[in-house]
């Protein structure tokens, strides 16, 4: 048998070529491999020749180095598209006069607010008011039994005209008895008697008429009055109860006007005493309508009456800084009511020649924050700002800008310093500065 031995040439290669289309170019391995096996036998074994191998390497290198060459050129055109301007919506940065406003939360009460007590005890006999409807002073809201009152009333003028006719036999004893003394007739302390008889009894007689008055007025306090127009609540005891003195009917108060509480900063009590002498006023509690007070209900509806500040606290509370102020609203419809919350605002100064932005302009960056700036050349440069007060959907510069300066507002995270640019000059929103204010700084941050 012949003896046959299996030979094989391997031949191995590797080739990294960049494949076109993609800004990184994947790295692609291709492994060039040629078998050439032979069966024969070992005493005619051949080989493949050099120039041969060549050959069938070239033949699959060329192609590869071409596409290679064709990729290399195709994302440098891709990547110089790329870095081209940017088109970006930019707006200029406006200079003016903004009143800023302080806002706190107050709460609503009557300017008079009366608990209804009786001056008398008694059992109550009935209730002359509607709970929750207006009452006007002096009227009827509630009725103790008058009986007892009525019996103690007519004793006093029985006793009062029992007093007058002693005092009537007195006059007559010292008319009869002064001549007699004067002639000696009578001892001259019979005389002196009279006078005193006549003296006392006089005495009786106002303590009697007293008596009769306070009878008279325990018979009136039976009927219970409202001291003061408002609205009447709940009656806090029904018909049949025994009350006295301390016992609490009811509540009265005066809702129009109508008073809302409502505590400042030392800070703002001082910009708004500052405010009220620039316009000639001494202080803050006799500013009148130099300060004028708005109202913002809990339904966000602006109350379609001003008020101004009636009172101002006498110190500063120690635990909280802050200072309590009242201030009066007309309440003609009756619509405010005590217990209601509200928020008050008032113009606490004006930043004069103030740098306004919008809101979307602003990127905040570990804390601080930045705004990218349009320069000459239509290139990018953030500039670092601090930030004032917010009015409305714009925001105060204190510091970073000038006026007139072209600043983004589109893809604020997403611009770099020196970046190409192709502006559109577009309208700033309003300052609208009859918005509340809100504390600056909640902004949403950049990546």
């Amino acid at each position: 048998m012949l003896h046959q031995k299996l030979v094989a040439i391997r031949t191995y290669m590797y080739v990294t070529v960049p494949v076109s289309g993609a800004d990184v170019s994947p790295k692609i391995q291709f492994l060039i491999r040629q078998d050439a096996a032979t069966v024969m036998p070992e005493p005619k074994r051949r080989f493949l020749s050099a120039p041969t191998t060549m050959l069938v390497l070239s033949a699959f290198l060329l192609p590869l180095a071409l596409a290679g060459c064709a990729g290399k050129h195709g994302p440098q055109k891709s990547k110089q598209a790329h870095f081209g301007p940017v088109p970006l919506n930019v707006v200029k940065v406006k200079q003016k006069n903004i009143p800023i406003y302080g806002k706190w939360v107050g709460t609503l009460a009557g300017y008079v607010t009366a608990q209804i007590s009786p001056q008398v005890s008694g059992y109550l006999i009935r209730q002359e008011y509607r709970e929750g409807s207006v009452v006007h002073k002096g009227q009827v809201l509630f009725e103790i039994n008058p009986q007892p009152f009525e019996a103690t009333l007519n004793q006093a003028k029985g006793h009062l005209e029992q007093v007058k006719a002693q005092l009537e036999l007195a006059e007559i004893n010292l008319k009869r008895d002064r001549p007699l003394a004067k002639a000696h007739a009578i001892a001259q302390s019979q005389l002196d008697n009279d006078i005193q008889q006549k003296a006392a009894e006089e005495a009786a007689l106002a303590s009697a008429k007293a008596s009769v008055q306070s009878a008279q007025l325990n018979v009136g306090f039976t009927k219970v009055r409202s001291l003061v127009t408002g609205i009447a609540g709940l009656a806090k005891i029904q018909v049949g109860n025994l009350v006295s003195p301390s016992s609490v009917l009811t509540t009265v108060s005066q809702v129009n006007p109508i008073k809302v509480y409502f505590a400042i900063s030392e800070q703002e009590y001082l910009e708004l005493s500052q405010l009220a002498r620039s316009e000639g006023k001494s202080d803050l509690l006799n500013s009148g309508k130099t300060v004028p007070l708005q109202l913002t209900l809990a339904n966000g509806q602006v109350y379609p009456y001003k008020g101004h500040i009636v009172f101002v606290d006498r110190a500063v509370d120690p635990q909280t800084g802050t200072l309590k102020i009242a201030g009066s609203f007309p309440n003609p419809n009756r619509l405010l009511r005590p217990g209601q919350f509200a928020n008050v605002k008032a113009e606490t100064k004006v930043l004069d020649n103030a740098l306004l932005v919008p809101q979307e302009a602003l990127n905040s960056v570990q804390g601080s924050y930045e705004i990218a700036v349009v320069g000459p050349k239509n290139r990018i440069h953030l500039q670092t700002v601090q930030l004032g007060p917010e009015v409305g959907k714009m925001q105060v510069i204190t510091s970073g800008l000038k006026a007139g300066e072209r600043i983004a507002i589109q893809d604020v995270n997403k611009l770099r310093s020196g970046m190409p640019v192709k502006p559109h000059l577009v309208a700033a929103p309003s300052s609208d500065t009859g918005q509340p204010q809100r504390p600056a700084g909640k902004t949403s941050e950049g990546k």
